[in-house]
C-alpha cells in the first residue's frame, strides 16, 4: 500500500492567483488543504465557491510558516503520511505535483522532496538567485546536504517526523527551520527538478530585510548548535550521505584530475581554519573559494578545523608558535598581574602565531593533498 499523500496551500491575498491554482490542483489531487493565512481580499469567496474543500482559515496573518503548521497537523490528524506543498502566486506548475507523488510512492524511508528550480533559467529574479545560494550554503553548513534550491516552496514533507517536534518559527523562515532539523533527526532529503514561472502578476509577501534578518538570526543559531554539537557528531558518528569523511572522498574522486584545484582547496580550508577572524572564518572562506574558484565543499569541510574539540589546541598552539617571532614572548600568563600592557602582549603573540601557523598548515595541506593525488593518479595508472 502507498503513502497516503495530501496537497498543503498556504494562502495569503493572492486573489488573482489562486482560484486558478486550487483548480488546477484539484484536477491532479482530490485531497486539498487550503489554509488561508489572515487574508484581506477575496481570498475568503473564492474558498467558498469550491463546494467541499478543506480550508483552514484564522482573522489574522500570522505567516507562511505558522500556516504550513497548522496544515501539517490538520494532514496528521486526518491520517496523511506526506504533504505536498505549493504556494499560490502561480509560480509552481500543479503538473510536476505527480513528479513528488511517484517519487514518495517509491521511497523505502521517510524523506522530503524538494522540488527544485532550474535557477539558471530565464525569468528567475536574480534576487531570488542570490538569496537560494545564501541559503544552500547555510543548509548544508548545518546539515552537510548539498542542495540546489532550498528556498523552494515545492516540496513534500513526511508528516509523522514533523508532528513529533516542536517547532518555533512562524514566517519564511520555518521553511529554513524544518531542513534543518529534520535533517537533524536523521530524515533523508533528495531533490527532484520540476519547472518554475514568474506571473507577471505574482504577489510576493516576502519582505526583504524583516524576513532576512529573521532568516539571519535563525541562521546564527543553528551555526552555534552546529558548532558545539551536529558538526562534530556528523563528523565523527553519522554514516551516509551526510558523513564528512564521505563528502570529502565524493568529492576527491569527482576532481581526481585536478591535483591542483584539490591540494589549494585543502590548503586554503585549514588556512582559515587557523585564522584569527573568529566567527567569520566560514564566511570568509566561502567567498574566497567562489573567488579563486576552488573546491567550496573541500574549503569550507577542511575549515572545520575550529570546530570546538579543536578550538583551545589552536588557541594554545598559535599562542606557543607566537612566541618565537615576538621581541617579548609571554608564555606563562600571571593572570594575579593583569595589566593593558600584558593583555596587549598575549593577544598581540596570539595573533602573531596565528597567523603563521595558519599559513604553515595550509602550505603543508596543500603540500601533502598534492603529493597523495600526484602518487595515487600514478599507482592507477
Amino acid at each position: 500500500m502507498g503513502n497516503r499523500v495530501c496537497i498543503i496551500i498556504p494562502t495569503y491575498n493572492n486573489e488573482g492567483t489562486l482560484r486558478q491554482v486550487i483548480t488546477e490542483v484539484l484536477k491532479i489531487c482530490p485531497d486539498l488543504l487550503v489554509v488561508n493565512d489572515g487574508s484581506t481580499d477575496s481570498t475568503e469567496s473564492i474558498l467558498e465557491s469550491f463546494s467541499g474543500l478543506n480550508v483552514i482559515s484564522y482573522p489574522k496573518n500570522k505567516g507562511k510558516g505558522y500556516a504550513l503548521r497548522k496544515g501539517f497537523v490538520r494532514a496528521h490528524a486526518l491520517g496523511y503520511e506526506y504533504a505536498v506543498t505549493l504556494d499560490s502566486d502561480g509560480q509552481h506548475e500543479p503538473e510536476n505535483i505527480q513528479d513528488l507523488t511517484e517519487q514518495i510512492q517509491l521511497l523505502e524511508t521517510e524523506t522530503v522532496l524538494m522540488g527544485s528550480r532550474n535557477m539558471e533559467q530565464d525569468g528567475i529574479p536574480k534576487k531570488s538567485s542570490f538569496g537560494n545560494k545564501f541559503s544552500n550554503f547555510w543548509v548544508w553548513f548545518n546539515t552537510g546536504i548539498k542542495l540546489s534550491d532550498t528556498q523552494t516552496g515545492f516540496r513534500a514533507y513526511p508528516l509523522r517526523p514533523i508532528s513529533r517536534l516542536k517547532w518555533f518559527s512562524n514566517k519564511f523562515e520555518f521553511e529554513v527551520e524544518v531542513l534543518v532539523r529534520l535533517a537533524w533527526e536523521g530524515v533523508e532529503i533528495k531533490e527532484v527538478p520540476v519547472h518554475v514561472n514568474y506571473p507577471e502578476d505574482r504577489v510576493s509577501h516576502f519582505r526583504p530585510f524583516h524576513d532576512f534578518a529573521r532568516i539571519s538570526v535563525l541562521n546564527t543559531v543553528f551555526f552555534f548548535l552546529t558548532l558545539g554539537y551536529f558538526a562534530p557528531k556528523r563528523l565523527f558518528f553519522v554514516k551516509g550521505d551526510s558523513n564528512i569523511f564521505t563528502q570529502i572522498r565524493r568529492e576527491f574522486k569527482r576532481h581526481q584530475h585536478d591535483p591542483m584545484q584539490m591540494a589549494g582547496s585543502v590548503g586554503l580550508g585549514l588556512f582559515f581554519g587557523v585564522f584569527p577572524i573568529w566567527g567569520f572564518q566560514m564566511i570568509v572562506a566561502f567567498f574566497a573559494a567562489s573567488l579563486l574558484k576552488m573546491n567550496r565543499v573541500i574549503v569550507l569541510t577542511f575549515s572545520n578545523i575550529s570546530l570546538p574539540p579543536f578550538i583551545p589546541m589552536i588557541i594554545i598552539s598559535s599562542y606557543f608558535f607566537g612566541s618565537f617571532f615576538v621581541e617579548k614572548k609571554v608564555l606563562i600568563p600571571d593572570f594575579s598581574e593583569i595589566t593593558v600592557d600584558t593583555i596587549y602582549l598575549q593577544l598581540y603573540q596570539y595573533m602573531v602565531g596565528a597567523v603563521i601557523l595558519s599559513c604553515v598548515l595550509g602550505a603543508l595541506g596543500f603540500g601533502i593533498t598534492y603529493i597523495l593525488m600526484k602518487v595515487k593518479s600514478l599507482y592507477n595508472k
